[in-house]
């Protein structure tokens, strides 16, 4: 009874009856996301990235926070360089002098304490050639702190650089911009495709608000949610990538079906029910396998991780949310006039498209499969098996500041500083190590330490700072090059597992290796290590999902095959662009050796949930046709050409937005958005048009099978279940007696 009282149906029944209420209610929660957002949401966020299953580099952070000097410092280096002059040029110091005394002035209150060449002498503080001086600055407070005030810092290097002929850079690095490029793409081409699908203005902006209005609540959630447990800045970005996809693509499936119960015959009450009963159910079923999917994000120990997992399946809830419930409350408001503001051309044709009618450019290719199931089969997925090969030889890892693009100031500053001094004055390795740390057998152990560091370029001259209690210090070892590449991880792997074990082989001593290439190597360990129980967590999850929504287990693991097949091929070209360099200059994409370490788990998650969007549409519909008709070869039909329209658009709007997001500067969110736009893009073609039907030919009734010792499941198909039994629902009966009427 409770089940039937909120049914999808009777949501959507009582959101059509009661349309200003729901409206009120939506309008209230909206005002109140928009004031948590401006009153909350700054200090809901941090830049901070940590991983919460204590690996070596958080146990020396730790053990040197607890003991030693407090918080892990917030290092900067502002580069001054000319070609004409050296050091030794009044002219040079004091361009040098004027540019420390105006950071120095900014207070305790934001730079702890710094230095340059003249004050202290310090020979490392300039190039061999002494055309360069760099002044490092230690920034005040913790990591997150020390972000909010590096500001000051920046604007005076803006201001200094190009003056009297000297160039003055930082180390900063944005990646917010290229995030907010894909944004600013997919918005517009959501519109266009919009526009083309519906045919109507209004129809096509409908989808486009509840979308944003989506994004809305979700930020004003995350918003709350932060100072419960802060989330990582980059929550806003997937919430607004993972609105624009699913908000506009449930809010799409739902109008469309509207305007095409409407178009059977159907009174506006009735066709709101019915719809609710269809393809609302199918949305909310989509909705709970795309946050199954993302909540395998969570198992991952990375505040990041976690935060862009949250996000993600606060948008989708609120999405759903929005879809049964003021969604139809606005199709209760606006009725027919929905399609208004029609298109020439094409808005006639959209309108009033007849999904009965044999014929069109899907039906004919679904056809055309299902007339040579195995041929198209084997042909399709040989074709992605083809292109998931490449991925045999994926690397993971972190590109680096190598893979900036040229011309970027920052950039330009870590250029100098790895070809003039050493990148580990910045990013050093930090040993912290843990006993008698004045004692003869330390001491002895860290001579060995130099002797064998000594043999290896790649490492500079340590320093050595023990606590008043001398039981913790700090041997900071700087490593030459760029601190998260692999070259330099591989150093510090060396470090950790080789060097510092021989060192202090029989010495009572705790050692651990921290710093920033220590805590990358630790991520990408942690998220290669979770990859594999992630995959299996979702997989499992999914597989029980789909049993119970269409009761049958060949719909879930013929599901999971083809969402693999399309996410392997994904895999595959990633490799094959960005590794291999096939095709990348034509893309606008860059070469590197690796892939993003996070980029194959951060993919899987969101493409085997968008996957699954397209299968709970595509096979809702024809389950439902098989249920009323029980011909398995004109079900698949129906369902694949009348839901064509909408999957194609629904692809072409996530396809612009990943696109987009491709499009920017950076390597990692360049093979972040092709690796989506990709899969998106194969799962809506091939599987969708060749795989699915091709399958469902070969298995016939066999697709619906349900061994009898799982026939207890509940029985979630509404419709179906009733129509199966010989009873209508009271809005199929109207249509059924409208179209006898005429």
């Amino acid at each position: 009874m409770a089940l039937s009282i909120l049914s999808t149906e009777n949501l959507a029944r009582v959101s059509a009856r009661r349309p200003w209420t729901i409206v009120g209610i939506w309008v209230a929660v909206i005002v109140a996301s928009m004031a948590a957002i401006g009153a909350l949401l700054s200090g809901a966020l941090t830049t901070d990235v940590s991983l919460t299953n204590n690996p070596e580099s958080q146990r020396a952070e730790n053990l040197l926070k607890d003991h030693l000097r407090g918080p892990e410092p917030t290092n900067e280096v502002v580069i001054v360089r000319s070609d004409s002059t050296t050091v030794d040029d009044p002219q040079f110091r004091e361009v040098v002098e004027g540019v420390y005394g105006k950071v120095s002035a900014l207070g305790t209150g934001i730079v702890a304490k710094g230095t340059n060449f003249y004050q202290s002498n310090d020979p490392s503080l300039i190039s061999e050639d002494r055309h360069t001086a760099i002044l490092p600055f230690v920034m005040a407070g913790d990591h997150e702190e020390a972000q909010d005030r590096i500001d000051p810092v920046l604007n005076i290097v803006r201001q200094a650089d190009g003056s009297q002929g000297f160039h003055v850079l930082e180390l900063q690095t944005q990646a917010q911009h290229d995030l907010e490029t894909g944004e600013s793409i997919g918005i517009p081409i959501a519109l266009v495709v919009l526009v083309v699908v519906f045919g109507a203005l209004l129809a096509a902006g409908v989808p486009l608000v509840l979308g944003i209005l989506a994004i809305v609540v979700a930020v004003g959630l995350s918003a709350l949610l932060g100072h419960v447990s802060q989330l990582s800045f980059f929550i806003t970005n997937v919430i607004t990538m993972m609105g624009l996809a699913v908000g506009i693509d449930y809010s799409l499936f739902i109008v469309s079906r509207y305007r095409e119960e409407r178009a059977k015959g159907l009174a506006k009450q009735e066709a709101i029910a019915a719809t609710g009963a269809t393809a609302s159910r199918a949305v909310f079923f989509s909705g709970m396998t795309v946050v199954l999917a993302l909540f395998g994000m969570l198992l991952v120990p990375s505040t990041i991780f976690r935060s862009l997992g949250l996000g993600a399946i606060i948008v989708v809830l609120v999405s759903v949310m929005i879809s049964l419930t003021l969604l139809p409350a606005m199709l209760g408001l606006l009725g027919d006039r929905v399609n208004a503001l029609r298109v020439p051309f094409i808005g006639k044709g959209a309108v009033e498209a007849d999904h009965e009618k044999h014929g069109g450019f899907w039906d004919t290719v679904t056809r055309f499969v299902m007339r040579y199931p195995v041929i198209a089969l084997v042909a399709a997925a040989a074709l992605l098996i083809a292109l998931a090969v490449p991925y045999i030889d994926i690397k993971t890892g972190s590109a680096g500041v190598s893979t900036l693009p040229d011309g970027l100031r920052s950039k330009e500053g870590f250029q100098i500083l790895r070809s003039e001094f050493s990148y580990g004055l910045v990013t050093p390795a930090e040993i912290a190590i843990q006993g008698d740390v004045n004692g003869t057998p330390i001491q002895g152990a860290l001579g060995r330490l130099d002797g064998i560091l000594t043999q290896h370029p790649e490492f500079s001259r340590a320093t050595f700072t023990a606590n008043s209690s001398g039981d913790v210090a700090l041997y900071s070892v700087p490593v030459n090059g760029d601190p998260t590449a692999n070259e330099t991880l591989d150093s510090v792997r060396a470090l950790r597992t080789k060097y510092i074990p021989e060192a202090f082989s029989g010495v009572d001593a705790k050692v651990f290796v921290g710093g920033q290439s220590s805590g990358s190597i630790d991520y990408i360990n942690t998220t290669e290590d979770y990859t594999p129980i992630v995959i299996g967590f979702v997989l499992g999850l999914s597989f029980i999902l789909l049993t119970i929504v269409f009761r049958s287990i060949v719909v879930p693991i013929k599901a999971i095959i083809m969402n693999l097949l399309s996410v392997g091929a994904a895999y595959g070209l990633l490799v094959l662009v960005f590794q291999k360099g096939v095709g990348n200059e034509l893309l606008g994409f860059q070469q590197v050796d690796i892939i993003e370490a996070w980029v194959p788990l951060w993919t899987f998650s969101i493409l085997f949930g968008l996957s699954m969007d397209y299968h709970v549409f595509l096979l809702s519909r024809i389950r439902e046709r098989f249920d009323r008709t029980r011909d398995n070869r004109e079900s698949v039909a129906f369902g694949v050409r009348s839901t064509a329209g909408i999957i194609t658009g629904a692809a072409l709007i996530m396809a612009a937005v990943f696109g987009g997001i491709a499009q920017g500067d950076l390597v990692m969110f360049q093979q972040m958005g092709f690796g989506l736009g990709v899969a998106v893009l194969l799962d809506a073609t091939i599987v969708r048009s060749v795989l699915v039907p091709a399958a469902m030919e070969l298995l016939g009734d066999r697709n619906w099978y349900l061994p009898p010792f799982l026939r207890w499941l509940p029985d979630l198909r509404e419709r179906g279940a009733k129509e199966a039994a010989g009873e209508e629902p009271r809005w199929a009966n109207q249509q059924r007696g409208g179209a006898e009427a005429s």
